[in-house]
């Protein structure tokens, strides 16, 4: 599947932004939480007091909380501060020194609290003093002597380093507000202010998230849909440039699967790759480092939680990940029976064979749906099972924090925000698991699409091309070739050898297998010689390139193939530029001019795809007429007459030999009319030269000519020849 990242090089661009973006995306999701947290702690509890740092206080107050300071912290408070009418106002500080001042003020303003009124342990204290109940025991204290003191204060502050510190907190928020309240603010409208911006500043994140998760799933659809052009482009060139080796290795059908079916997974695949796989670890770490800075007391709950979806995951792979490799091949079976029974449609109710395809198709169908409902039934056990550990995790985070709050130890706001880094967490690892269902079918997929583009294409152009003779222009010469399929034991040629010189016309006559079109299909390099050499225009094949090559040849194969689209158009295949004149010069020699005059469209008149919409005589005159309007060096007719009645060849034959005269042609024929006055007649037995010479010269020397002969002409025909 990594190798799919090679094909994206053109959009690492767009993966840049892609990564910035989900970056700030969680950015923007990570800091909801803290901001609910907030909003619950300081907005709700603390009515909108943020810490023990008080924004404006009386001079008499900080008089008293002085005396809980040491030299120390006093001076760093009264850095901080400015006094103007009897009012200490907080100056424009850093976070780091609001956080120092916090934890200055917490102790004294707890002492502060708890020698303010009337109560009992204020009255130990002035007792235990010498003082009445009337008397201001902070007066008191300011005349008492420092070391005496600084000793009461150590004996406070080691009582006081016992309690919780939100409690500490919490008691200092307090003081504060009853500060404000001494000094005529409305708390209850800071209160209501500091909701609203908290509010403000939630809703502006969302948004912004929101805009970030938009561009992401924009881009990844762009960069998904590249990859999925730049792999088609890719498996496409690979198979035109296949040889007849290649070919082999794999059927048609599974080639359409792995263009179609196989690029679309891994398209699919690579969309949500950007928007789930690469985001959910990032959000994953993001909740993690925030859960540890907020309160790890409670990071067993998701420890716990990461490792049974672990083994959740562990489990469903083990089972399934086997049948996710077989989906892809039943999916090529099943392409596979579909293109026969379609292609062959014809064959099956000529035959009366329909049930019997249609339970070949049955079969085929049931095994791929059997398997993809035995996928689908072991995915769907993932969801509620993570439901449930969800579950189960918020449930264990509302226990233990509820003792948490009982001891004073952490605060509500704080067990919120836990329980959403939690649920974070969790959907980052439910986000992978649910791409867990993709992604093993995919990478089968990709291997599938590497196994094509992997494939070393036996047949390509040389280093360095060599450039045809002028001076041995339309020469053909076979010099002791032989040929053996790959994989085959036995040789499907054996040591041929002869020469077609400009102008002349050879022809290939044999019984069925003898080799014929395995012959003429070494010339274009459809397949290698394995051992000799063929050259054109006096250079070997194998040093020529493929495009010259083959731009020499006029070829007709022995199916004649037509495009869909119009006549024209497939009369013109070999020769774009060929005018109307042409064209239909072509379509005259090729006797189809007949049939398509008779169309209402003429030359535009539409074929359907394979040529279905015509006969085979049609079909045959129209592939000779593309090959003739090319104007090639050599022609070439791989059994291309055999579909044409006796009239039709013979007229076609004499006006294509005025048309070829200054070319060479090479005919592979199983008629013997067709070939009678061939300037050399190549008789091949069983891969082999039984015999070559013209017609005449045949019957006199070659028993194997003269038996074809024999069996499709008349005693009185032959000595007419």
């Amino acid at each position: 599947m990594l190798k799919m990242f090679r094909y994206l090089k053109d959009k690492w661009h767009y993966i840049v932004l892609i990564v910035a973006l989900l970056f700030l995306q969680a950015v923007c999701d990570l800091s909801l939480p803290d901001y609910t947290s907030k909003i619950v702690n300081i907005g709700i509890q603390q009515k909108g007091v943020e810490d023990a740092v008080p924004e404006e206080i009386r001079e008499e107050t900080m008089d008293k909380l002085y005396l809980f300071m040491d030299d120390t912290d006093q001076k760093t408070v009264a850095e901080s501060y400015e006094l103007k009418d009897g009012i200490f106002r907080l100056k424009n500080i850093s976070e780091e020194k609001r956080e120092k001042l916090n934890n200055i003020f917490g102790v004294p303003m707890l002492a502060v609290t708890g020698l303010s009124g009337d109560t009992d342990e204020v009255k130990a204290v002035k007792s235990q003093m010498g003082l009445g109940e009337e008397a201001d025991i902070f007066q008191a204290l300011s005349q008492m002597p420092k070391e005496q003191l600084k000793q009461m204060m150590g004996a406070m502050a080691d009582k006081f380093e016992k309690m919780p510190e939100s409690i500490v907190t919490q008691t200092a928020v307090v003081f504060v507000q009853d500060e404000y309240d001494a000094m005529g603010k409305d708390v209850g409208q800071m209160q209501i202010r500091y909701v609203l911006m908290s509010g403000l500043k939630m809703l502006g994140l969302a948004l912004l998230g929101m805009a970030a998760a938009i561009c992401v799933t924009f881009l990844s659809c762009r960069v998904a849909a590249g990859l999925g052009r730049n792999l088609r482009n890719h498996v496409y060139r690979k198979v035109i440039s296949f040889s007849g080796r290649e070919m082999n290795q794999f059927s048609t059908a599974s080639l359409i699967t792995r263009s179609t079916n196989d690029i679309q997974q891994i398209q699919m695949v690579m969309t949500m790759l950007f928007r789930i796989v690469l985001y959910a670890p990032i959000l994953g770490m993001g909740g993690v480092l925030k859960v540890l800075q907020s309160d790890a007391d409670m990071t067993w709950i998701l420890g716990i939680a990461v490792v049974l979806i672990v083994i959740v995951v562990g489990l469903l792979f083990k089972i399934a990940m086997p049948r996710f490799t077989k989906l892809q091949t039943l999916i090529d079976r099943l392409n596979l029976v579909t293109r026969e029974i379609l292609t062959g449609i014809p064959v099956i109710r000529a035959f009366s064979t329909e049930k019997h395809e249609e339970e070949r198709f049955e079969k085929a169908n049931l095994e791929l749906t059997r398997t993809n409902l035995f996928v689908n039934r072991c995915m769907t056990f993932m969801m509620p099972i993570m439901m449930l550990i969800m579950n189960g995790v918020t449930v264990l985070i509302v226990y233990n924090g509820a003792h948490a709050v009982d001891a004073g130890t952490m605060q509500v706001g704080n067990i919120m925000a836990f329980m959403q880094y939690a649920m974070q967490i969790i959907m980052a690892f439910l986000m992978i698991t649910m791409m867990s269902i993709m992604i093993p079918r995919a990478n089968v997929a990709a291997k599938r699409i590497n196994e094509v583009l992997g494939t070393e294409v036996s047949i390509k152009d040389p280093m360095q091309p060599e450039h045809t003779l002028e001076d041995r222009k339309g020469e053909v010469v076979f010099d002791h070739v032989s040929f053996e399929y790959p994989g085959a034991e036995e040789k499907v040629l054996n040591d041929i050898s002869f020469t077609a010189k400009k102008g002349q016309t050879v022809a290939f006559i044999g019984s069925t297998g003898s080799g014929k079109s395995t012959l003429v299909n070494l010339i274009p390099r459809f397949f290698d010689v394995t051992e000799g050499s063929i050259t054109v225009d006096g250079v070997d094949v194998r040093k020529l390139s493929l495009k010259e090559l083959r731009g020499k040849l006029g070829y007709v194969p022995q199916k004649g193939v037509l495009f869909s689209g119009t006549i024209d158009s497939n009369i013109r295949y070999g020769r774009e530029e060929a005018t109307e004149a042409e064209v239909q010069r072509a379509a005259e020699i090729a006797q189809a001019w007949d049939f398509i005059s008779e169309k209402e469209e003429k030359l535009d008149s539409p074929i359907a795809q394979g040529g279905t919409n015509v006969s085979g005589g049609q079909k045959q005159r129209l592939s000779i007429a593309r090959a003739i309007a090319k104007e090639p060096e050599i022609y070439i007719f791989d059994d291309s007459f055999s579909a044409l009645d006796y009239k039709t060849d013979v007229v076609l034959r004499k006006a294509l030999k005025k048309e070829t005269k200054d070319a060479t042609t090479l005919i592979v024929a199983q008629r013997i009319s067709t070939i009678l006055h061939a300037d050399n007649i190549i008789v091949l037995d069983d891969g082999c030269i039984a015999g070559q010479g013209t017609h005449k010269e045949l019957l006199k020397t070659c028993d194997v000519y003269k038996q074809i002969a024999m069996s499709q002409l008349s005693e009185e025909e032959l000595a007419n020849e």
